[in-house]
């Protein structure tokens, strides 16, 4: 059976897969994000594609006669043309929680990031232009303490992220789609969150219903000064939008691990703000998340091998 890792990966990962390769009797290959030619021309003999965040359309699969799991490294799959994984007799699996305990610490790191304008005191710091700090921004450092953080979404990242967040001293307060629990007193509407919240963090999944979730409309009924953090899709927010709040100071900063378009253009107007924090979508990427990703994907390919139920099928 081949395995086929779509991803650019370094020497630990790179072990890694060949330890799992001879582990399981597998034929694992490599081919990097980047390689669109390469990647179509190893599709051809692949059984199990092990996928990251470059797009999986029916092309590349119309392309993997042999292709019978589509293994999501992570939770979203919104990358992946699920449709067309259907018609062919495809499997989709994802692997929820493998990535929560890194998605929520970087989700603190941003917030965190943006509180005390960190991008700008180490640019300063960088270039020599002194100690302390531009009057202008005196006004503009935080602390958690304080503060009401509004939560979109109740999975296992906002959880993590909720006793946390209340030990620093923050209100924490969330928001969710579909009927609201009553058993669950901090769960608000999305108005009242968005009027409140001095930190906003989203965590929901990309789907139609919640495409430009916080649109201009919504960005208009921020609390002034309020602060956005996103790790988990880029077109969950109107970056148009967003851009333009930032520049205005409507908003006061945000840390952004995810973009509508990625790689994302040099010319992102958001590139270009000091009061904003930014990450090449790397929120989940850590050699924890690695190694609870490749267990699971293990477990998957024995179960698809052994012709029993798979873990956590989406399609």
């Amino acid at each position: 059976m081949k395995v086929l890792y779509h991803y650019d990966v370094g020497p630990w990962l790179r072990d890694r897969l060949n330890r799992m390769a001879q582990e399981e009797g597998l034929k694992v290959a490599i081919c990097s994000e980047r390689d669109h030619e390469g990647f179509l021309e190893q599709m051809a003999d692949t059984d199990v594609l092990l996928h990251n965040l470059e797009p999986v359309k029916d092309e590349h699969m119309a392309a993997a006669p042999k292709l019978k799991l589509v293994q999501k490294i992570g939770v979203g799959v919104n990358t992946i043309d699920l449709e067309s994984a259907k018609a062919r007799g495809i499997a989709v699996c994802n692997m929820p929680g493998t990535n929560s305990q890194a998605v929520s610490e970087m989700t603190l790191l941003l917030i965190l990031a943006c509180l005390r304008r960190l991008p700008v005191f180490h640019t300063r710091t960088a270039r020599g232009d002194g100690w302390g700090w531009p009057p202008a921004m005196q006004d503009t450092l935080g602390e958690v303490a304080g503060k009401t953080v509004g939560l979109v979404g109740n999975g296992s990242v906002p959880q993590l992220l909720t006793p946390v967040l209340k030990a620093m001293g923050a209100r924490v307060i969330f928001t969710k789609r579909g009927t609201p629990d009553p058993a669950m007193p901090e769960w608000v509407d999305k108005p009242t969150l968005l009027a409140e919240s001095d930190i906003i963090s989203l965590h929901i999944p990309l789907v139609d219903e919640t495409r430009h979730w916080l649109d201009r409309g919504a960005i208009s009924q921020m609390k002034p000064g309020a602060i956005l953090v996103n790790t988990a899709r880029g077109p969950l927010v109107d970056e148009e939008a967003l851009a333009a709040a930032l520049s205005t100071g409507r908003i006061m900063g945000a840390g952004l691990d995810v973009f509508a378009e990625e790689p994302s253009p040099a010319n992102n107007p958001l590139f270009k703000l000091d009061n904003v924090v930014l990450a090449p979508h790397v929120a989940f990427f850590t050699l924890g998340t690695l190694e609870r990703s490749l267990a699971v994907a293990s477990e998957n390919i024995n179960r698809l091998r052994d012709g029993r139920e798979l873990l956590h099928r989406v399609a």
